[in-house]
């Protein structure tokens, strides 16, 4: 189902109109296709000083080299800062505190993603030793304080930087010091959409959990395995966490997530080149009485899903959100998973069995410990490690039955091996990464360069194309 740029500018009719976003990205099964998005920090190398978005250092200066490689510069308007770039579907853009995202294509397998992954940063080394910058792949910013840390000029995180702090003390943090893996799945049907949505949402914390990689603050180790865990749960909750009301939904449905999306509240709107602030007006009451004589269209509904954070979110994809920023060994870990168990039949089976065995009061209540002590919390009194080797057999399983083989024969299920290693000993990312640092030491730049650094391929040349 096709929408037009007519039906996107025209005022919505109806609820159904809103459901319809969803039916349109409906796809069959041989169609399915894996986006990945990983974020990073930049800093300089040899001072630990954050990116800057200008300056003849900053991000400005960066995308300006990657034009080389083909990568086309993106505005909001025509005289605007350059915010993006654009190569065929693959996109690098912005968070708040430019931290620095490449958002893959739709690709057929997990080989296909890790590759386009490692061209982008082949792409990068070159520039990155000319400029002196390191980038470092973890949850939460090891070595910026909020003030050394400068903001995106993008209108919407103007508008996010005012209103976010008004409904949650960690708003800043979240925008400008936490970094995250995500990827986007294909569904075939509302059955299969919310059922793959469900899943996610349950299942999150212990993803999150197993992958948690967030352990310093500031130059210190963080008494928390994923300080940015703990940071997304001070954030605005009607746009944020586990979106509870569907899990106990007699039937989930696309329109039972337009209702939870609906009273959301609202940053902006366009009209041509006109921008709206309309902030933390609820998208339930635009559509019910407009803004300064606008009436709500399905491009202003587009645009409103993509300013919310649940842990798993439905768009023309399924998005999962939960998990750190990875070093780059384990950079493929994240999607490794949510593909093992949403792109196979039996595996999201067996995956709907362990999500029903966690009802909200435990979730809520382990939510705080998760965060803090990862694989060593437990949920209604069982151990988490346990149920995440379950959940760890059960992608493993699924990436096995998919079979999609590189070159050297190897299924998808490779690129789960280094989280399977830590598994075994009980360990998440983070521990492995903060060994042997207590909690409240001090570690130098370097050191901390060191132990989150995402290591690029050698030899990459950013003067040759």
């Amino acid at each position: 189902m096709a929408t037009s740029s007519d039906d996107e500018s025209r005022p919505i009719r109806g609820r159904a109109d809103l459901a319809d976003v969803f039916r349109a990205a409906e796809k069959p099964p041989s169609a399915f296709r894996i986006g990945v998005e990983a974020e990073k920090f930049g800093v300089h190398e040899s001072t630990g000083e954050p990116l800057a978005y200008d300056g003849p250092l900053g991000v400005t200066r960066v995308f300006a080299d990657l034009e080389r490689f083909g990568w086309r510069p993106e505005r909001e308007s025509r005289s605007g800062p350059v915010l993006a770039l654009r190569r065929a579907q693959a996109s690098i853009t912005l968070e708040p505190g430019s931290q620095f995202e490449l958002s893959g294509s739709a690709l057929t397998d997990l080989h296909a993603a890790k590759a386009e992954l490692d061209e982008h940063l082949g792409e990068l080394a070159g520039i990155s030793s000319e400029l002196d910058l390191a980038w470092l792949g973890v949850g939460f910013h090891p070595l910026a304080r909020q003030i050394e840390l400068d903001w995106v000029p993008k209108l919407r995180y103007r508008v996010m930087k005012t209103y976010l702090p008004t409904r949650g003390s960690a708003a800043h943090d979240m925008m400008r010091r936490t970094a995250t893996v995500q990827a986007n799945f294909d569904y075939s049907s509302e059955e299969d959409a919310m059922r793959k949505l469900l899943v996610s949402l349950r299942l999150s914390p212990l993803l999150h959990a197993m992958t948690a990689h967030a352990p310093f603050a500031e130059k210190k180790r963080s008494e928390y395995e994923s300080l940015r865990g703990e940071v997304w749960l001070r954030m605005d909750p009607a746009r944020s966490g586990l979106i509870f009301p569907l899990w106990t939904a007699p039937r989930p449905s696309y329109e039972r997530y337009v209702e939870w999306a609906l009273d959301a509240g609202m940053f902006l709107f366009k009209r041509g080149e006109r921008v709206f602030e309309n902030t933390g007006q609820t998208f339930r009451d635009f559509l019910e009485h407009g803004h300064e004589g606008e009436r709500a269209t399905l491009g202003d509904f587009r645009l409103h899903l993509n300013t919310l954070f649940p842990e798993a979110r439905l768009k023309n994809t399924i998005e999962v959100r939960a998990c750190d920023a990875q070093r780059h060994e384990l950079s493929m870990a994240v999607p490794a998973l949510f593909t093992g168990i949403l792109y196979d039949d039996a595996a999201l089976s067996e995956a709907e069995a362990v999500a029903r065995e966690l009802d909200e009061a435990s979730v809520r209540e382990a939510r705080p410990l998760l965060v803090k002590h990862a694989l060593g919390a437990a949920i209604g009194g069982v151990p988490v490690r346990a149920i995440a080797e379950r959940l760890f057999e059960i992608a493993r399983g699924g990436l096995t039955r998919r079979a999609r083989l590189d070159a050297a024969g190897r299924d998808e299920s490779a690129y789960l091996e280094p989280l399977g290693a830590l598994l075994s000993r009980g360990e998440c990312p983070a521990d492995s990464t903060a060994a042997g640092v207590p909690p409240g030491a001090e570690l130098g730049v370097r050191e901390l360069i060191e132990r989150t650094r995402i290591r690029l391929p050698k030899g990459a040349d950013a003067n040759t194309a």
